[in-house]
């Protein structure tokens, strides 16, 4: 495998991405694969930092854009640091949420349009997309029951996401179907509300099928 494989997970909140990862990584290391789990925001130290400052509850006041561009700091500081070094020599990284998040949060969910978030992930990316992304797909209100700490009523206890509108997660999920449709060759779309073992069967044999395919 020349060059690296690069896994992607989306979803809303609550939608098993946590679940399937652990799923992923064990069937990828029991095939003798060198995996590096990641998440975003986060991974270096760096980017742990800026995670903190995009979840703290406390952050009410922060504007769409410059969520955004914290958003596009982690993730760049996390690809040069991390996830373009386990590619480069010849490792799977597989990302908890990546660029697609961005598009869909923050240019549905904000409001700033998918194509310009598209754009500005760009810089801050290049070309380096995952060759494979599992959407996880799952209505917000069934999602959010299933956090720690939040239902669909009541939010308080989760993070400065977390906490959003109903609608809010409506919006996210609405504009990853939409990406994902504009990406079929890319985004894999799974029915999160299905049961753990179906969701991974599904990932497991588009996986299967990329390795095959790449060999």
């Amino acid at each position: 495998m020349r060059g690296g494989l690069f896994l992607s997970l989306e979803g809303g909140e609550g939608s098993g991405k946590s679940t399937l990862l652990g799923r992923l990584r064990d069937f990828l290391e029991h095939e003798g694969y060198d995996v590096l789990i990641t998440r975003e925001p986060g991974g270096p130290p760096i980017a742990e930092a800026v995670r903190g400052i995009l979840l703290d509850p406390g952050n009410t006041a922060m504007d769409a854009l410059t969520e955004l561009f914290l958003y596009l700091a982690s993730r760049r500081q996390n690809l040069v640091e991390r996830i373009l070094p386990q590619l480069a020599k010849g490792g799977v990284v597989i990302s908890d949420r990546f660029a697609d998040a961005s598009v869909a949060y923050q240019g549905g969910g904000r409001g700033l349009g998918l194509a310009r978030v598209d754009r500005l992930n760009r810089e801050a990316i290049g070309e380096h997309v995952p060759q494979l992304t599992f959407f996880l797909d799952v209505d917000p209100a069934q999602g959010l029951e299933r956090g720690p700490g939040v239902t669909a009523v009541d939010r308080s206890g989760g993070d400065r996401i977390e906490r959003e509108t109903l609608e809010f997660h409506e919006r996210v999920r609405r504009s990853y179907r939409e990406w994902a449709a504009l990406h079929p060759e890319r985004i894999k779309v799974i029915d999160a509300s299905l049961p753990p073992e179906a969701v991974a069967a599904a990932a497991l044999n588009a996986l299967s099928r990329l390795l095959a395919a790449t060999d």
